[in-house]
C-alpha cells in the first residue's frame, strides 16, 4: 500500500517522520515524501540531530539512525509536489510535525489544504502528530465550512509542553518553540465543537518517551480512521497504530 507523507522543504521533525517510515516501510508499505515542488530534498530541523540546547531535548538515537536511513532512500529525493497530488492514488495520509520557523511553509500552505481535504473525502486512514494536526485543524471541508476536526477527537501538543519547551530555550534560542502566537492546543481547540469533550491531553509528561520495545509513556487517540499522536514521544505507537489501520482498511 502507498502512504503519503507530506513535508516542508526543511525543520520537520526527525522522530515524526523517520519513525513511521520505518516501521511502515519495513512491513512492506511504500511511505511517499511529498514537498511543495517535486523533486525537492527535504531537510529536518538540525538541532534535533545535535541537541537543541547543550546536546539535550534533541532526538533519540534510535530516531536519528532511522532518519539517517531515511537521507539513503531513493523517496527521499524522489519527492512528489503537493500541487500535482492525485488523493486517489493512496491508501493513507501522515502529517508529522515540528516547530521550527520553516515549518509554516507546510502548516500554511492552502495548496496542501486543498489536497488533504480531497483525501479526508475519500474515507481512507489520516494520521496526524503534534503539529500537523494544525494542517487538519486548518482544512475546512467545503460542504459546511467547518474544520475536518470539526466533530472528531484528537489530541496534538499539549499547551504546556509547548509553554514549557519555550520557557526553558527562550533566553538563548528565542522563539524557536513557538511556531505561531497561539498554541497549537488552542488552534486545535478552537476547531473543534466541543473541546472539553473532543480534546484529549493525554497523561502530563515532559521527558519520558515511548520507543521500540515500550510503547508505555506514549498516547494516541484514534477516532474511525483517523489517529492523532501528541509529540515525538509518541511516534513508536503512532506508527504501529496507523500501519493497524492502514492493513484493516478495505481497499
Amino acid at each position: 500500500m502507498r502512504v503519503l507523507m507530506p513535508v516542508p522543504d526543511r525543520d520537520f521533525d526527525v522522530t515524526e517522520v523517520a519513525v513511521p517510515w520505518r516501521l511502515l516501510t519495513d512491513a512492506g508499505h511504500e511511505v511517499v515524501l511529498a514537498t511543495e515542488r517535486a523533486g525537492t530534498r527535504p531537510a529536518c530541523d538540525p538541532r534535533l540531530l545535535t541537541g537543541v540546547l547543550f546536546g539535550r531535548l534533541g532526538a533519540a538515537p534510535e530516531a536519528r539512525q532511522c532518519y539517517e536511513e531515511l537521507t539513503r532512500s531513493a523517496e527521499f529525493a524522489a519527492t512528489a509536489g503537493w500541487s500535482e497530488l492525485d488523493p486517489e492514488e493512496y491508501d493513507g495520509l501522515l502529517l508529522p510535525g515540528g516547530h521550527a520557523p520553516g515549518m509554516r511553509q507546510y502548516l500554511g500552505s492552502a495548496a496542501l489544504r486543498r489536497q488533504v481535504g480531497g483525501f479526508w473525502a475519500l474515507g481512507r486512514p489520516v494520521g496526524a502528530i503534534c503539529h500537523g494536526v494544525l494542517v487538519l485543524a486548518r482544512t475546512t471541508d467545503p460542504a459546511t465550512g467547518r474544520s475536518l476536526l470539526a466533530d472528531r477527537r484528537t489530541t496534538c501538543l499539549p499547551r504546556y509542553m509547548e509553554r514549557s519547551a519555550y520557557l526553558a530555550t527562550a533566553w538563548r534560542l528565542g522563539r524557536y518553540y513557538r511556531t505561531y502566537p497561539a498554541y497549537v492546543e488552542d488552534e486545535v481547540r478552537a476547531a473543534l465543537d466541543a473541546p472539553g469533550r473532543q480534546f484529549a491531553r493525554g497523561p502530563r509528561t515532559l521527558s519520558a518517551r515511548g520507543t521500540a520495545t515500550d510503547d508505555s509513556p506514549a498516547f494516541v487517540v484514534e477516532d474511525g480512521t483517523y489517529l492523532s499522536a501528541r509529540w515525538p514521544g509518541d511516534a513508536y505507537l503512532f506508527a504501529r497504530r496507523f500501519l493497524a489501520l492502514l492493513e484493516a482498511a478495505p481497499h
